[in-house]
């Protein structure tokens, strides 16, 4: 793995601003090709963040069923027609922006009035048609989050009369991946990683997978930083509570006693090391017919088979 290398074999611009971008990872070793495959792809399509309209408040509209005087579309089509609008953001704090327009007209993304850190990747995205000299009043709410957020409800009265949107923060779209084996003139083989990856336009291929492979890297990291104090609050817990607790139901046939000591344990009621645990070494000694030789023969049964030492 000393002569890993990885370059990008392929980066093109699709239609409506997306990106496509094929990257080639050489000399894994058999198995590893499968391992960071999986790792990054689920990192890439889980992991990554971006930014999306999360809510919109439209003049004079009190719910997602009305319809505007003038506007071909309805409310319900204008929604869906605004999930299709791609931002990327220098921030991630909540951010607003405003639509003001008069009619008729043809209403395209460009046409939102944006803060300065944010950018629109599909200007000519189509929004609605004004077909009157009416004029259209829209807020916009920009939110930052990863994976896919359901509305709970489509309109609040609490939260300022805003529609809410079913809203996808995905920036990667789609990761595709193959594994190839490699054979050298001495017959060793390795393996080359094939990784394709479509975003959504707000960041390149290159920056989703530089990000994809931070993500794990700091994972793995803390993951490494928290090991000893996790092996040692491990150690203490045990050491304080499990150190009986897990042979409790362990039968007293198990412990291979002599017949006597056995018969005397089972006369007292005495069927598992839980129960034994219940007498101290001077009430077992009270036992009928269970003597001192006896007694050690528990004692050192105890300590050599499970480590239980009785003070």
């Amino acid at each position: 793995m000393n002569n890993i290398s990885i370059k990008c074999l392929k980066s093109e611009k699709i239609e409506s601003g997306a990106s496509h971008g094929q990257f080639l990872i050489n000399s894994l070793r058999p198995g590893q090709g499968i391992t960071i495959g999986n790792q990054l792809r689920r990192v890439l399509l889980n992991d990554l963040g971006g930014i999306a309209i999360s809510a919109v408040r439209i003049a004079g509209v009190s719910h997602e069923f009305s319809t505007i005087p003038g506007v071909r579309e309805d409310i319900l089509e204008i929604l869906l027609n605004l999930k299709g609008i791609i931002l990327k953001s220098k921030t991630q704090t909540p951010q607003f922006g405003r639509l003001k327009i008069q009619g008729p007209a043809v209403v395209t993304a460009d046409l939102i009035q944006l803060p300065s850190n944010l950018e629109i990747v599909n200007p000519n995205h189509y929004i609605m048609t004004i077909s009157t000299s009416n004029i259209l009043e829209i807020e916009f709410k920009f939110e930052y989050g990863t994976g896919y957020k359901l509305a709970s409800q489509t309109f609040l009265e609490d939260n300022e009369n805003y529609l809410q949107l079913d809203t996808i923060f995905m920036p990667v779209q789609k990761v595709d991946f193959k594994i190839e084996n490699v054979y050298d003139t001495n017959n060793n083989i390795t393996e080359r990683l094939f990784l394709d990856i479509w975003t959504n336009g707000s960041i390149s291929p290159t920056e989703a997978l530089t990000s994809a492979a931070q993500i794990t890297i700091d994972l793995f990291t803390l993951l490494l930083e928290n090991k000893n104090t996790s092996e040692t609050n491990e150690l203490e817990t045990k050491t304080r509570s499990l150190s009986i607790e897990p042979y409790t139901n362990i039968a007293i046939e198990e412990l291979q006693l002599s017949v006597r000591a056995y018969n005397c344990l089972k006369k007292a009621h005495i069927n598992t090391v839980g129960d034994l645990l219940q007498y101290s070494p001077e009430k077992l000694q009270e036992l009928k017919n269970f003597g001192r030789k006896s007694a050690d023969e528990v004692f050192s049964t105890l300590k050599n088979k499970l480590g239980i030492i009785l003070k």
